[in-house]
């Protein structure tokens, strides 16, 4: 007989450092001669990110020790920080974004030297920085994309695509590199040469637009000394959103634009304009472009078109684009990540499943066969344990849909008391602009193994749904996705899912807003953690922020020269005095997207209201926490807010000290 004890009670080892150490994935796939590369996180050295090599045999090895870490802060959220060259008998060299001083580096891994620095330190503002490198030999130069700061402001900036000599001459002097763009737009992604080098493809936009709202595809020639002539808009533009352009074998341009209501494929001959849909459908074949260089699409030498799509990424198929025949691989995987490459018949990406983390899975293009090469997950406790998701899709307000993932309580060695219901957590993902995958998170398995149930809302606003339901969240920002996740909690007391006065809500970032103004606006929730949050619009709106999102509000709240007391009305800072559940603040001190001061400023207005509430900080974590020990303390904070407000017995973690 199972042995019973309350929901939140039971024991699990899954413990807050399981979970820590396996947070984050691979990213950034490519090839290099006849190796696959690809960067992983490393949370147990600091939260670094490593390049790791896959020989021909399998063997894998990361190279780079610390302190090196792969990863570029361009627009503040990063993107590909590397690529690679094959120099035949000279062996493979790699060029990357160095974290700590955001320069360009080249690296020969089968060489006896040190990385060596392409690019100077810049002594303005947040410096120089670099993403989305492309090698080219025969020019002797990397193509990129070069982000400069003009002034100590976060929004005194520029980026330019750019060539940067190989030969290290720039690496003391900035007028050694080659400006190939005018510098006519705010926000560049790398360029793709066709594949006779002629023309050359990117994606560009301006502020107030954010890439999923508005961006153009830019075309230009390719002059014999390789600058970039006759620059012009190719397609995109009003209502329209670009997400990836790159060039098929035969020098057709392809790219994914959501001009139909969806993110789905088209072709185009550059020199004729007329673009065709190669396979519509109400899915998404790309997704929001919050970093430079993501991969949703790579068009293969025979013609074919590998693609992740679905509601979601939620599959990797081989698009024939003469038929529009697509055809997705066997397997498990349930989510691919923006991130792909080919070696002759052979694609590469990264995914997961609701009982796998992610792995590097290839696709033979010619046998149909799908296996796991790299990163391949292994279960550091009893599978039985993970949790047992549901998709679901709720009735909103109005009767709108709102798509969620369900994870009840789940364990194999106890029940709950007859009669008695589980507390709820509500999930609200970050971004605003993005969603929550269905994918195995010992996060997750933390709280369903000790019998808390976790509710994923993929509110009005998410991606994956079609722009349609993305736009639900324009100029309404604090109020759709509030009442969606109240809809959820609410549908799932009355339904006998969980226990209605033991509800919490949960989110980080743009999904620490959604909890925060859920506090502050419903009766639903008993507690909330508010991790790394917007709460303050007006003055998140002005200089509160990086440049990327310094002009986001204008969509999702409306325009503040037109509008400053939405601003104000919508914001949880503002409302101090209409919070009455204990909360839990997490942030890190080095955030410069959701810097500490807007949670100063929500604490000042609680001080003395006796309302239950803690703030951790965490000294060098910035925007999304990457350390093991942070991650642990962050998820030990918040059980142990849960198990004070809910009643729950537990004392085998540290008590998280409430003050009022």
């Amino acid at each position: 007989m199972v042995p019973t004890g309350p929901y939140g009670s039971w024991p699990s080892p899954i413990d807050a450092a399981l979970a820590a150490a396996n947070d984050g994935h691979t990213e950034y796939v490519g090839v290099v001669g006849d190796d696959l590369w690809w960067t992983e996180p490393r949370p147990g050295e600091g939260g670094r990110r490593v390049l790791v090599r896959r020989r021909p045999d399998g063997t894998t090895e990361p190279v780079l020790p610390a302190p090196w870490n792969v990863r570029s802060r361009v627009m503040e959220y990063g993107g590909r920080p590397w690529d690679g060259a094959d120099r035949a008998t000279a062996g493979p060299l790699l060029v990357f974004v160095n974290f700590a001083d955001q320069r360009l580096y080249a690296y020969e891994p089968d060489g006896t030297g040190d990385p060596r620095p392409l690019t100077p330190l810049g002594a303005v503002g947040g410096g120089l920085r670099w993403i989305d490198p492309r090698i080219d030999l025969g020019r002797g130069e990397v193509w990129c994309v070069l982000e400069e700061f003009t002034g100590e402001a976060p929004t005194d900036v520029r980026r330019v695509i750019v060539a940067v000599p190989l030969d290290g001459s720039a690496a003391e002097d900035r007028t050694a590199v080659r400006e190939l763009s005018d510098g006519r737009h705010r926000f560049v992604t790398g360029p793709r040469l066709s594949p006779d080098g002629s023309r050359a493809a990117w994606i560009a936009w301006d502020h107030p637009h954010m890439p999923w709202d508005r961006t153009e595809l830019m075309l230009a020639d390719v002059g014999q000394d390789g600058d970039l002539r006759a620059a012009r808009r190719f397609a995109g533009g009003p209502g329209e959103s670009i997400a990836q352009a790159d060039w098929a074998a035969d020098g057709r341009l392809l790219f994914a634009s959501d001009r139909g209501g969806w993110w789905n494929l088209y072709r185009a001959d550059p020199a004729e304009g007329t673009a065709v849909a190669l396979c519509p459908r109400e899915e998404e074949f790309a997704g929001p472009l919050w970093q430079v260089g993501r991969r949703w699409f790579q068009p293969l030498e025979s013609g074919l078109i590998a693609v992740v799509h679905g509601r979601g990424a939620t599959a990797l198929g081989i698009l024939d684009p003469e038929s529009g025949e697509l055809v997705d691989a066997a397997g498990p995987w349930t989510e691919w990540t923006p991130t792909l490459a080919a070696h002759g018949s052979r694609v590469v990406g990264v995914a997961a499943s609701p009982r796998t983390a992610y792995e590097v899975v290839e696709l033979d293009t010619a046998t149909g066969r799908a296996r796991v090469i790299g990163c391949r997950h292994r279960d550091a406790v009893d599978p039985a344990y993970y949790p047992e998701p549901l998709v679901r899709t709720f009735t909103g307000p109005g009767g709108r849909d709102i798509h969620a993932h369900i994870h009840p309580p789940h364990h194999p060695g106890r029940a709950a008391p007859a009669g008695e219901l589980p507390p709820y957590v509500i999930w609200a993902h970050g971004g605003p602009t993005g969603q929550f995958s269905l994918v195995l998170d010992l996060s997750i398995a933390y709280f369903t193994s000790r019998g808390i149930g976790v509710a994923e809302v993929n509110y009005g606003g998410s991606t994956g749904y079609g722009r349609a339901y993305r736009d639900r969240l324009r100029e309404q920002w604090g109020v759709v996705d509030v009442e969606d996740c109240a809809a959820v909690a609410r549908a799932l007391g009355e339904e006998g899912t969980a226990d209605p006065r033991r509800l919490a809500i949960r989110g980080g970032s743009a999904g620490g807003w959604t909890a925060a103004a859920s506090l502050a606006i419903t009766d639903v929730y008993a507690c909330g953690t508010i991790t790394y949050p917007v709460l303050d619009l007006t003055d998140w709106a002005g200089s509160g922020t990086h440049d990327f999102e310094s002009q986001y509000l204008e969509s999702l709240i409306g325009p503040f020269a037109e509008l400053p007391g939405r601003y104000r009305e919508r914001s949880p800072a503002q409302h101090a005095d209409r919070i009455t559940a204990p909360f839990l603040l997490l942030q890190g001190l080095d955030d410069v997207i959701c810097p500490p001061a807007q949670c100063e400023r929500l604490l000042e207005k609680m001080a003395g209201r006796g309302i239950p509430h803690a703030y951790v900080t965490f000294e060098g974590e910035g925007h999304g926490f990457r350390r093991a020990d942070t991650m642990t303390r962050a998820l030990e904070a918040e059980l142990s807010l849960y198990s004070q407000v809910f009643a729950i017995d537990r004392t085998d973690i540290p008590l998280l000290e409430l003050t009022k």
